[in-house]
């Protein structure tokens, strides 16, 4: 082979060398700076005046990882549905001051697909909810169930992580403890012990609880905020399950404080909170307390408002993003 030939074999051969590498650094590139999102999970409100809970977990997020898109979504099916048909008259809730993207919330699915459309191939989920129970369980089976997808070529895969952070006070688990989890929650509730004994008041907390999962989250709960807060007394009851407020009430009695503070132990002030917590109806907490002879304070005020509280998820954002290699920045 003359000495021409050689070298414009030689020459070939390396263009296709670097040709082929070049595609795989690009590649490599490409999945090493795809975008990233964060979608905020709420359970999810109909009652507009407990929205802002939401905005503001929403919009610490956004101050913590600015540059990164977030998006909300709605875990209930009941309350998206309220929504769907309020965007029929969207000026009205929209001159309310409630925003586009609550008016028109959509399902976990259908959020994470517009994502993806929009090229966004890390995504971390992160739910608003209290504790890992039936709905965390449930938006989970999803997001495990998008992420598992396969295709024959792996380049065609729709995300590179697709993954889930924990709820406000964790999840079980070895990897995250859910008591450190606890304590950094009892810390943020410092303002609610501070208006109680201004007061020279219980602290009484309603829960939302679950009538499918055990509520023994709660009773450790309020354990940990007597053990940090010892010159004020907590309870926490439920809506659903255990410890509802019949079970509670004698050990309120007991304490011979006569006087109540009466918060939601829920991210949002919302339908439990101004129904069956502080409405007029017989059966509402205030209602049956007042019956019992107490002075009492409701205080229709969402933990999401709480800017501390709201921190919790950020971290736990944070968490997800460092367990799975995602950039935040």
């Amino acid at each position: 082979m003359c000495k021409r030939l050689k070298l414009l074999v030689f020459g070939l051969i390396a263009a296709l060398v670097f040709t082929a590498s070049s595609g795989f650094v690009l590649e490599a590139a490409a999945k090493e700076n795809g975008k990233t999102a964060i979608v905020i999970a709420s359970f999810g409100t109909t009652v507009p005046s407990a929205v802002k809970s939401i905005v503001n977990i929403m919009d610490k997020t956004k101050e913590a990882f600015p540059g990164i898109e977030v998006r909300v979504t709605f875990t209930s099916n009941i309350i998206r549905s309220v929504w769907r048909k309020r965007q029929t008259d969207p000026e009205k809730w929209l001159g309310q001051g409630i925003p586009e993207e609550i008016l028109y919330v959509t399902n976990i699915i259908a959020t994470i697909g517009d994502l993806r459309e929009e090229g966004y191939r890390n995504i971390i989920v992160q739910p608003t909810h209290m504790f890992y129970m039936e709905q965390s369980q449930d938006l989970k089976s999803y997001v495990d169930g998008l992420a598992s997808i396969h295709t024959t070529k792996e380049k065609w895969r729709p995300f590179d992580k697709l993954v889930m952070g924990r709820p406000a006070l964790g999840q079980p688990g070895d990897r995250y403890s859910y008591h450190e989890d606890l304590a950094e929650a009892v810390k943020t509730l410092a303002p609610d012990v501070e208006l109680a004994e201004k007061e020279g008041a219980l602290l009484v907390y309603m829960g939302h609880g679950n009538e499918h999962w055990s509520t023994g989250i709660y009773a450790e709960f309020q354990k940990k905020m007597r053990d940090v807060y010892p010159d004020v007394t907590t309870f926490i009851g439920v809506v659903e399950g255990m410890p509802a407020l019949d079970d509670i009430m004698s050990h309120i009695k007991y304490t011979g404080i006569r006087k109540i503070v009466l918060k939601p132990f829920m991210i949002v002030a919302g339908d439990h909170a101004t129904n069956d917590m502080a409405g007029p109806e017989e059966d509402s907490w205030v209602s049956v307390l007042k019956k019992e002879g107490f002075d009492v304070t409701p205080v229709l005020e969402g933990l999401g408002s709480n800017d501390a509280f709201a921190e919790l998820f950020v971290d736990h954002i944070r968490d997800a993003a460092e367990a799975n290699g995602i950039s935040l920045k």
